[in-house]
């Protein structure tokens, strides 16, 4: 692979910024547009945001880690990185399509990678009824919060509210809430990735509910539609000798 086909990006973060420099300087720069890989600098966040900007793009996303979990990221080696790259496995990722109306009607639109949530916005807990395939599930849920997750996405915040982890090639949706009060034996449910999935916030004036597709929030919702893009994809690389099935197996018997 030519040196001018490779682009370095970096977060904010000094540590990531000062790798990004190193590397330019041992593998040269290309620009975005005309890199064929783009080697992502600093964590989780930062690559979830350059996989939204690369969305149907042509390059491929290679991450390195120098932030703090990295589970979407490589090891951090500057090292042989070009052969690394070649041998890398290719993961397309499928996001989430997120549409999120206010009371006024308006309707905002944001991709999501990982997972759309919605969260109580103030003291009192949300009431939201959820809808899949145009058949209303539950009449209300009483909560904090409630996510649909990609596979991708299921080893960030879907596992930390107790969702299950996907495997990456799983034709499903997790389905989780956040600290459901009633029905509190409730804990989700999987779907399948065909689905489409509609909340409609239950006393919105009293009980205000945000959206969140990733990073991208919207405040004050009445209702939010999410469905997997019919077309969309994001290019992302993994290292052959950590293998995503790998990380999700591996995910599995932390304790």
């Amino acid at each position: 692979m030519p040196k001018a086909r490779l682009c370095f990006v970096s977060s904010d973060a000094p540590e990531a910024a000062a790798a990004r420099d190193r590397l330019i300087a041992r593998y040269g720069q290309s620009t975005r547009e005309a890199a064929e890989t783009i080697v992502v600098l600093g964590g989780d966040g930062f690559m979830l945001a350059m996989l939204r900007e690369t969305l149907d793009g042509h390059q491929k996303l290679y991450g390195m880690n120098r932030g703090s979990v990295g589970f979407l990221m490589n090891d951090y080696h500057e090292d042989g990185l070009v052969e690394r790259i070649a041998h890398a496995k290719a993961e397309n990722l499928r996001p989430l399509e997120m549409a999120a109306t206010c009371a006024d009607g308006k309707s905002t639109p944001a991709p999501a990678i990982n997972e759309v949530s919605l969260f109580r916005q103030s003291y009192q807990a949300a009431k939201i009824r959820i809808t899949v395939d145009g058949k209303v599930r539950m009449e209300e849920l009483i909560c904090d919060g409630i996510m649909v997750a990609t596979p991708a996405g299921s080893t960030a915040y879907n596992l930390s509210a107790h969702g299950p982890i996907l495997p990456l090639d799983a034709p499903l949706l997790a389905l989780t809430p956040v600290s459901p009060f009633r029905p509190r034996r409730w804990r989700g449910a999987l779907l399948q990735k065909s689905a489409e999935v509609r909340f409609d916030v239950l006393e919105a004036d009293k009980r205000p509910v945000n959206a969140v597709a990733d990073h991208h929030e919207v405040k004050s919702v009445v209702s939010v539609s999410v469905k997997e893009s019919g077309q969309t994809t994001a290019g992302i690389l993994f290292d052959d000798s950590h293998s995503w099935d790998d990380r999700i197996l591996a995910e599995q018997f932390r304790y």
